[in-house]
């Protein structure tokens, strides 16, 4: 068995992707992965993989000619995914389960209609990783919040399980284009940077000015206070049901809440 051991991304799983395949050696032969092996196995060859951005743009390039854009999506979301997901649910790697799932789709007639085959583990796995990419980033475009900083850029931190920067940069970058943005995700340490009227990217942290990051802008901290009073005003305590605010506002999410953190409602 030969194991291609590429980088935890898009770019590094399609050009995973793309070296098993031109290796000739059998898609029934090759696997791949995301993570270095805790012990090598004596009968495995282990391949290390370089990304390489023109090959992940082959891949992704054939995929969306064989496919619908929903699907193609489906296949990035997955990639996007937490391994340990993955590995938890399935038992599978996260980037052998899209290998063997795209080996599957370029076989059919229509590569867009490879999901359907839930019965695959490998495929049932990809739907299921792309599941949880998807419903975390729908949830935090609900619960993300931004705060106003001193120098008038929105910043917001949050700690998703997944790999949800891309969704939520695209998303932002339309519907606040006239501003400067950043969203942290501090469990990886990356950070969605949007300067006004351009498009976002995304970049690392090594670098970046915390001090600045506490700095808050007065208007941001009169917001604070007047929506704390808010939340005072229409509680009601006959009527507090902390089962119900629990299925409405996961405490997963509450820490990068401003207002729920400032009380150290967790």
């Amino acid at each position: 068995m030969y194991i291609f051991i590429c980088e935890d991304s898009i770019d590094g799983i399609f050009t995973g992707v793309y070296n098993a395949w031109a290796s000739r050696y059998g898609h029934a032969n090759v696997s791949l992965t995301t993570q270095i092996p805790d012990n090598y196995s004596l009968f495995h060859e282990y391949i290390s993989v370089e990304t390489d951005l023109e090959k992940s743009a082959k891949v992704a390039r054939t995929l969306r000619n064989r496919m619908d854009a929903e699907s193609y999506e489906a296949l990035c979301q997955a990639a996007l995914a937490s391994e340990s997901f993955s590995k938890r649910r399935h038992s599978i790697n996260k980037a052998d389960a899209l290998y063997k799932t795209i080996v599957l789709a370029l076989s059919l007639p229509d590569s867009s209609k490879v999901l359907n085959y839930l019965g695959e583990p490998y495929v049932n796995c990809v739907f299921q990783l792309s599941l949880s990419t998807s419903n975390e980033a729908h949830h935090l475009l609900g619960f993300l919040r931004f705060q106003e900083l001193e120098n008038g850029v929105l910043f917001a931190k949050i700690h998703p399980k997944n790999h949800v920067l891309p969704f939520l940069g695209e998303h932002f970058q339309d519907r606040l284009p006239q501003d400067h943005f950043m969203i942290y995700d501090e469990t990886r340490q990356l950070a969605a940077l949007h300067p006004k009227g351009k498009g976002f990217f995304i970049t690392g942290t090594e670098d970046l000015d915390w001090e600045q990051l506490k700095r808050l802008s007065p208007q941001e901290l009169e917001y604070q206070k007047l929506w704390c009073k808010f939340f005072d005003s229409i509680a009601v305590e006959a009527r507090i049901n902390p089962k119900l605010q629990n299925q409405n506002l996961p405490k997963r999410f509450r820490r990068d809440i401003v207002e729920f953190a400032d009380r150290g409602d967790h």
